[in-house]
């Protein structure tokens, strides 16, 4: 990867844990908080042909008024955006990704959690000379699956399972398969 990705990931990577350090009042417009949840974790790959662990930083946002949508098709139409990167070790992709999430109260205290969007990567697109994924595209399709636990209405925890990949539009796929363990905080 060149310099200059690698240091605007780990520049995106630092926002999101500054951002999460502050306070609601730091992030807070007129109408509420600007940032609905700034998550940070790690995560690893899940295949045999990657391994090592990353950092991964996370920023939700709410312009749809994802918590106050009532019934199936008012939840669908009202996501909450995600931006976020990973930055790995040396056999790990770095990659910066952004979608839609969708998030599910299954009680008070646990959540699902369902995202969508897509992904930019450092990994090899053909041939890797590092026995990892040649994943055929620079920018792939990537969705996550998520159960997490609040702990406070600001403190959570959820264990996620993201896959990314090119959907057969190029040539080869791979793909990318890794778990995470993230705590995020909520505004």
């Amino acid at each position: 990867m060149t310099f200059s990705i690698r240091m605007a990931l780990k520049l995106a990577c630092a926002s999101a844990a500054i951002i999460g350090a502050t306070s609601s009042s730091a992030v807070a417009g007129s109408g509420g908080s600007i940032i609905d949840e700034v998550r940070l974790g790690v995560v690893t790959s899940i295949q045999s042909n990657q391994n090592g662990i990353a950092g991964e930083g996370m920023v939700l946002f709410d312009p749809f008024h994802s918590e106050t949508a009532h019934g199936f098709w008012e939840k669908l139409t009202h996501p909450r955006v995600h931006v976020g990167a990973e930055i790995g070790s040396r056999h790990l992709n770095d990659e910066a990704y952004a979608g839609f999430t969708w998030t599910v109260n299954m009680t008070d205290k646990i959540f699902a959690e369902a995202g969508f969007g897509g992904v930019v990567h450092d990994g090899a697109t053909h041939d890797s000379n590092d026995g990892g994924p040649s994943l055929g595209c620079k920018v792939l399709f990537r969705e996550y699956a998520g159960l997490g636990y609040r702990f406070t209405q600001h403190w959570n925890v959820m264990g996620q399972v993201e896959h990314a990949s090119n959907a057969g539009l190029c040539d080869p796929n791979d793909g990318m398969t890794r778990a995470a363990v993230m705590i995020g905080y909520k505004f």
